[in-house]
């Protein structure tokens, strides 16, 4: 054997190559997203369902398992999530966080609590219609941004808008015995989807603004770093949340825990693939772009819709076929129509040729 090939055999595994593992976590990404909304309604059917009154308790219990999650991974400094794609996983150092940092980073943690304590209620309400809810996440984002932040969407956007809502309004339609139409809709799950979309488009916002911050980035190290923390205030924000509203009912859920299966299993894997599905949801935003990964959570959207009504029994009426079809085909063309008509424009051709 030659000086080189020694050295072949003996150098570190790298792992495969960043085109196959982005593939991977585009998998793994779809995988724990569809795993998450299925544990996520046996946990709530473990904790009596959505006339329970354990929702906030069973949504502040996921965010607990991720904070646990996150203190394991500062713990061992090891983060694990690249072996999704079969790459080396990367060390996870702890922040280097000042306490106004962490102060600065509350609005970013307030508002992703409420995200997904808004949309663990939603899909609780109705895992099928919850999802044709969130997919006009778009169209709170267009609001809250317009409103709060001061940026407006473009008007082919605006144009998008329109039909989004109006897919959305059509599923909420059922056919009556006489041939007319009336509204039918789970007004839990209506309400909280549009409340998570909003927060979520709060959270997108602050969390530019933190990042913007001089220094930041750096103290934190990296955007593992950053997820971990974000989960860690979430959870402790919900906490004095779920005992303002379901605190009475603690011992009840404690006791659910121990003899339930179905809510320790839920509730494990429910908190954990939460967790996992956003990272790599962020690890491909930041490798293909923004209107890539668009495109790849419309999609998303559609199998989780088409799983759950498999697994539930809940088969998707007529309209909320079309309905929920031309939503999320609008949510696609909202997230690629600037770009498209920029490419398209005279300057872009001229600069190009």
């Amino acid at each position: 054997m030659s000086e080189s090939e020694a050295k072949k055999d003996t150098a570190p595994f790298k792992g495969a190559p960043d085109s196959v593992a982005l593939l991977l976590f585009f998998v793994f990404w779809y995988i724990g997203n569809i795993y998450y909304n299925e544990y996520n309604k046996l946990a709530l059917d473990g904790a009596g369902g959505k006339k329970g009154g354990l929702t906030m308790t069973v949504s502040t219990m996921q965010l607990g398992v991720c904070a646990m999650y996150a203190l394991i991974l500062w713990l061992i400094r090891l983060n694990p999530i690249k072996l999704c794609g079969l790459q080396i996983p990367d060390k996870m150092d702890l922040p280097k966080t000042t306490f106004a940092d962490i102060r600065a980073t509350m609005p970013v943690g307030f508002c992703s609590a409420a995200a997904h304590s808004s949309g663990v209620f939603c899909l609780g309400a109705d895992p099928l219609f919850g999802q044709i809810v969130k997919s006009g996440e778009p169209v709170l984002s267009a609001f809250v941004n317009t409103v709060f932040y001061g940026k407006r969407p473009t008007l082919p956007k605006l144009v998008c808008l329109l039909f989004i809502v109006g897919g959305v309004c059509f599923a909420s339609l059922k056919k009556k015995e006489d041939g007319t139409y009336g509204l039918k809709f789970d007004q839990t799950a209506l309400v909280f989807g549009m409340l998570s979309n909003a927060f979520a488009a709060f959270k997108g916002s602050e969390n530019k603004k933190l990042m913007e911050t001089p220094g930041l980035k750096a103290r934190m190290g990296g955007v593992a770093n950053q997820f971990a923390l974000t989960e860690v205030l979430a959870f402790f924000i919900s906490v004095p949340v779920m005992v303002a509203t379901e605190g009475d009912k603690w011992f009840e859920f404690m006791h659910l825990l121990q003899t339930n299966r179905n809510l320790q299993v839920g509730l494990a894997v429910s908190g954990l693939t939460f967790y996992l599905y956003n990272e790599l949801a962020t690890m491909t935003i930041k490798a293909t772009g923004p209107v890539t990964a668009s495109v790849a959570n419309t999609a998303k959207r559609v199998i989780v819709m088409v799983y759950m009504s498999a697994i539930t029994g809940k088969a998707l009426t007529e309209e909320q076929k079309i309905g929920a079809g031309v939503a999320i085909f609008f949510v696609l063309i909202y997230s690629v129509i600037d770009d498209v008509l920029k490419m398209m424009s005279p300057e872009t051709k001229k600069k190009e040729a």
